[in-house]
C-alpha cells in the first residue's frame, strides 16, 4: 500500500524556474521535482548548519526559505521561497 505524500510545510506561492533550469528541463537533463519535493518537507539540502537553522526558525516566522542541492559535482540549484510565501524560485547556483 502507497504512503500518502508528506504535507508541505509551508505555502510555496507561485513556482518559478530560471532560464537555467527551464533549458536544462526542456533538454532533458534534469528533474527539480525531487529537490522542490525536499525544500517544501524541510530538507534544505546541502546548506550550512547556520542556514539550516535559520530556514528551521523562518517556518515560524514567516522569513525567506533558501535551500541548496548538489546534483551532480558540475551541476548544483538552489530553491528560494519568498518571506511572504508568494513565490518559490528554483534556479541554478551559478544563476543565483
Amino acid at each position: 500500500m502507497a504512503h500518502p505524500p508528506a504535507p508541505l510545510l509551508f505555502t510555496i506561492g507561485t513556482l518559478i524556474f530560471s532560464p537555467g533550469i527551464d533549458r536544462l528541463m526542456r533538454e532533458g537533463r534534469l528533474d527539480p521535482l525531487p529537490y522542490f519535493q525536499r525544500h517544501t518537507r524541510g530538507d534544505w539540502g546541502d546548506v550550512s548548519d547556520a542556514q539550516w537553522q535559520a530556514n528551521n526558525a523562518a517556518l515560524q516566522s514567516a522569513a525567506r526559505l533558501e535551500s541548496a542541492y548538489v546534483v551532480r559535482r558540475e551541476l548544483s540549484l538552489c530553491i528560494v521561497t519568498e518571506a511572504d510565501r508568494s513565490a518559490t524560485h528554483i534556479a541554478l547556483a551559478s544563476e543565483h
